[in-house]
């Protein structure tokens, strides 16, 4: 782990909240990622892993624009089964690492389905991140063409969701 100051805010130095750096390692190693960022006012917390062998490194910077980590490698998981997708210009896109649910409880039906309407503000799925639920919505009307992932599947930020057509 490095910081410019674990121990407190001193001579200018930013304060670190180590069980925030804690919960994010273990949120890391509960979804299989590499890393993982959290950002709050001018703080950025950026926690990733180089290797599996390597402990998780955590970076500290000012908030300007962070560039998209580069998707990793997952399996293609199309609600039909079928070969890996080709994801439109329409694609719904994470805007956070986390994990997606479809349904706001396992027991309850989807949000959505293939072939279903939906008009721009409609839940198409929630994305878990740090123990709260973040729902994604539509941004324009149109018809589910494609379900990108599954329920329960880990995912990274700027991970095509769900096209919308």
């Amino acid at each position: 782990m490095t910081d410019n100051n674990q121990n407190g805010a001193q001579g200018g130095a930013m304060q670190v909240d180590v069980n925030l750096v804690r919960q994010l390692a273990e949120l890391l190693d509960a979804t299989h990622l590499t890393e993982i960022e959290v950002e709050e006012g001018d703080r950025k917390i950026r926690v990733a892993r180089k290797a599996a062998a390597a402990a998780p490194a955590v970076h500290y910077a000012p908030a300007p624009a962070a560039a998209p980590a580069p998707a990793a490698s997952a399996p293609a998981t199309a609600e039909a089964g079928a070969s890996a997708p080709t994801v439109s210009a329409n694609a719904v896109k994470s805007p956070m690492v986390g994990t997606v649910y479809l349904a706001a409880e396992p027991s309850a039906k989807p949000f959505v389905s293939v072939g279903q309407s939906v008009s721009p503000g409609d839940t198409l799925l929630i994305v878990e991140a740090m123990k709260v639920m973040n729902p994604i919505t539509a941004t324009s009307a149109g018809t589910v063409k494609q379900i990108l992932v599954e329920n329960g599947q880990p995912v990274e930020f700027d991970q095509p969701l769900v096209v919308v057509e």
